[in-house]
């Protein structure tokens, strides 16, 4: 008879090892959906903002016809970046030189170019980036022939229909920023899994949702959180069960690699967003959601809560896993994979770490 052995951790040197880190930037992190930012950044045409991803400057803009693009923030000419933060601007133009491009990336003019023998403008245009609206969101991804998003998170933009029917209507009231000293799979890793919710947890385990009904499960690229809210004597804010027929349920989708919608209960949504900024540091951006950007003292009250709570007690737990990882004492343990999954179960780190694999070794 074959004895089984169980599935181990990723050794330390997947979280500690610059060079991995360097390959994710190149691989997992280059072609994947990224979050760049909301429509309602973008309500005029000349209305852009910047972000970056896997190390590239990149910047989303709208055009007089209306449509948004996202293109790589370098000029054509002698590559100075094109934008800073976020503006409104008829054209685009470049400080350094004063070439200038069209919303749509085309080139427009530049000084002196007339004057020299062959130029044709119409040639030159800005890298454009690939790019989504999911039910408002926008992501973008470096890889051109990038399947759909959604091929890769199947019946997540439905299901967050049903869970916000508003959510097209919704923008950013708070963001709220986490600097983490770990690598961003330790975060997302521990983002990921509830294995640890009733001890490390327990206002969101004992004033939000139930652990014991907890779940997480692979969904294409996208994992799956769903559980119960607490009992409403017990809730640490006020919901309407009628308002919505999942108005009693903590839902999450969990977007591989780095961005994640979770609706409280109450139809209440906010996002959970990583930016990696090296082998060993991430900022997390908290950001929650109103109808039209509208004040909200329950929800700025939840969103208190949740940093005081949650978001701290999770920045000890990672900043210490990330110390742990590059222990010499540190022997990847089995995996707990119960069969009938369940909160105490680790199938979603499984995941996780099998797409963690994936991504530097398969490309």
């Amino acid at each position: 008879m074959n004895e089984i052995k169980p599935l181990r951790s990723l050794e330390g040197r997947f979280y500690t090892d610059p060079a991995i880190y360097e390959r994710e930037c190149q691989t997992t992190l280059a072609k994947t959906w990224q979050y760049a930012g909301h429509v309602s950044q973008l309500k005029k045409a000349g209305d852009y903002f910047t972000f970056s991803i896997a190390g590239e400057d990149l910047f989303c803009i709208r055009t007089k016809e209306s449509e948004i693009n996202c293109f790589y923030n370098v000029c054509q000419h002698r590559a100075h970046q094109l934008l800073k933060g976020e503006g409104n601007s008829s054209v685009v133009v470049c400080p350094y030189h004063a070439w200038t491009y069209e919303l749509d990336g085309r080139m427009r003019a530049g000084p002196n170019t007339k004057s020299t023998p062959g130029f044709d403008k119409s040639q030159i245009c800005l890298t454009s980036v690939k790019l989504e609206d999911f039910n408002g969101f926008l992501f973008a991804n470096l890889d051109p022939e990038a399947k759909p998003m959604d091929e890769w998170f199947p019946g997540a933009r439905q299901e967050l229909t049903s869970f916000v029917p508003q959510i097209d209507e919704l923008e950013i009231l708070e963001w709220v920023e986490i600097p983490e000293k770990c690598n961003w799979k330790v975060s997302v890793e521990n983002y990921s899994e509830c294995y640890h919710c009733s001890l490390c947890h327990p206002t969101f385990a004992t004033g939000v949702v139930k652990p014991e009904t907890y779940d997480i499960q692979p969904q294409g690229y996208c994992l799956r959180h769903t559980t119960e809210c607490q009992s409403m004597e017990r809730m640490t804010y006020p919901i309407d069960l009628e308002s919505n027929e999942h108005a009693g349920e903590y839902s999450s989708w969990f977007l591989w690699p780095t961005f994640s919608f979770q609706v409280y209960p109450g139809n209440v949504l906010n996002t959970y967003l990583w930016r990696p900024l090296d082998h060993e540091n991430v900022v997390a951006w908290r950001g929650w959601h109103t109808v039209r950007g509208e004040e909200s003292q329950v929800i700025r009250d939840l969103a208190v809560q949740d940093r005081e709570t949650t978001v701290e007690e999770d920045i000890h737990l990672v900043e210490s896993v990330q110390r742990g990882l590059k222990s010499r004492g540190y022997v990847p343990g089995p995996l707990v994979l119960d069969p009938n999954s369940g909160v105490k179960s680790e199938h979603s780190i499984k995941a996780l770490q099998q797409w963690m694999r994936e991504g530097i070794e398969d490309n």
